[in-house]
């Protein structure tokens, strides 16, 4: 038999958001000396190889407002698509770097390498691409997706080949603006919302 539990009331649920910030980036979150340099913030660590770019967007929520409290890592390998640990590896770009919108205009900016295509599980190439993790006031769990580009050759990836829906392809493509600069935007829900990946 059942027992009726009336005399406790759920407790409010939580979000990420705004506290992330404080445990990842706290000199953003107005708590600056915890950290000589805020963690992560910048990839590059030295001269490396490849082309430096910049990728400029915003994340918007289901009525068309963009995130200012959205903290953003992103992961990704080096110009000729390797990963920090692997052999021959580009030992000054560290392949993560964690990034926050702006808070007056909800503009992100992700300063990095334009990755190389690299050789994934059974000998399958994927194309370019960034992988992103989105948090956010209102996002329980964190929401992962990818960047690819618009110049570079997307046919024959893995991933992008699985999505079922062709045109929602193109909610993962950054848009070339100017020479190493790039447009991405992501769309929570609603009209053109970006592809998640459960991984």
């Amino acid at each position: 038999m059942v027992q009726k539990i009336d005399t406790l009331i759920e407790s409010a649920s939580q979000t990420a958001g705004p506290y992330v910030h404080i445990g990842l980036m706290p000199t953003y979150a107005g708590n600056g000396g915890s950290f000589e340099t805020e963690v992560g913030t910048d990839p590059i660590a030295g001269k490396i190889e490849g082309e430096i770019i910049e990728i400029v967007g915003s994340v918007f929520d289901g009525t068309g407002w963009a995130l200012r409290d959205v903290l953003i890592e992103s992961w990704q390998c080096d110009a000729n698509g390797l990963f920090p640990g692997q052999d021959g590896a580009d030992p000054n770009f560290t392949g993560f770097c964690r990034f926050a919108a702006d808070a007056e205009t909800g503009e992100y900016t992700l300063r990095t390498v334009k990755p190389g295509s690299y050789t994934g599980r059974n000998g399958v190439e994927s194309a370019p691409h960034i992988s992103l993790w989105i948090v956010s006031r209102g996002i329980n769990i964190g929401l992962n997706t990818r960047i690819y580009f618009s110049d570079c050759d997307n046919s024959g990836d893995p991933l992008l080949g699985r999505i079922e829906q062709r045109p929602r392809v193109d909610t993962l493509i950054a848009r070339k603006t100017d020479d190493g600069r790039y447009r991405f935007d992501i769309r929570l829900q609603g009209e053109g919302e970006t592809v998640f990946l459960d991984i």
